[in-house]
């Protein structure tokens, strides 16, 4: 049996940094490879080849978009099938409210301050143009700011802090062994730490009723991490 790979459709260069920073090296232990398509700039034609090219190999894939001016993940999700080729709700997610949610999500209080960064209790309405406001006048760029937030970044506060990335969390990551890696990191993990966080809520944004439905992932052999540009598998 040929070892399955993951491919992970993403918008652009800040969501493809991201994902291969926090999310990959989690997901790359239940795969032969995983790989990181950036499609912001891809025909949706080429991206639904694509998918179906990946699906006709019996690989693994999750297409990721911005909730961007949909009124609730549903909504969202029947764009993205509509304009993919995508079948199934199971394999898309949707981040709420843009990927640099998810970013300020995995700070402490702690890392907040020594950022400079202003306290959220929750980042799920986040947008990038929040974002580049609270820039601090200390950085030249936006970039070495979210570097700066790899480094700090805790998963079980992106957790309680964003639902978006709770839903992708406990939906994806499908490796217990993986979970316990990073909820008791003297086994070992690189990955930020916090209070234990043992809820289970859906997907969903402010007070926007939460999408029901399991999406989960299954692999095999760990071997390496892409990120390609649009070429089919």
């Amino acid at each position: 049996m040929t070892p399955r790979r993951l491919f992970i459709f993403v918008e652009g260069s800040d969501d493809q940094r991201f994902f291969s920073r926090i999310i990959v090296p989690l997901l790359e232990r239940e795969y032969a490879s995983v790989e990181l398509i950036t499609y912001a700039c891809m025909k949706s034609v080429k991206v639904c080849r694509f998918v179906r090219s990946v699906t006709a190999m019996d690989h693994d894939f999750i297409l990721c978009g911005d909730i961007d001016q949909e009124r609730n993940v549903k909504a969202k999700k029947a764009v993205l099938k509509s304009r993919f080729c995508v079948l199934s709700d199971e394999r898309i997610v949707v981040i709420i409210q843009e990927i640099e949610s998810w970013y300020l999500a995995g700070l402490d209080d702690r890392s907040q301050k020594r950022l400079s960064l202003r306290s959220y209790r929750n980042t799920n309405h986040i947008t990038k143009e929040i974002f580049n406001r609270m820039i601090p006048h200390s950085y030249t760029s936006r970039i070495a700011l979210m570097a700066d937030i790899l480094d700090l970044f805790s998963f079980e506060v992106a957790m309680k802090k964003n639902r978006s990335f709770r839903y992708f969390f406990t939906h994806f990551i499908a490796s217990s062994a993986t979970r316990a890696m990073i909820t008791h990191p003297e086994s070992g993990s690189t990955a930020g730490t916090g209070d234990e966080n043992r809820e289970s809520l859906a997907e969903g944004v402010d007070d926007r009723k939460a999408e029901p439905g399991l999406d989960e992932v299954s692999g095999n052999l760990t071997t390496g991490v892409k990120i390609r540009q649009g070429e089919e598998p």
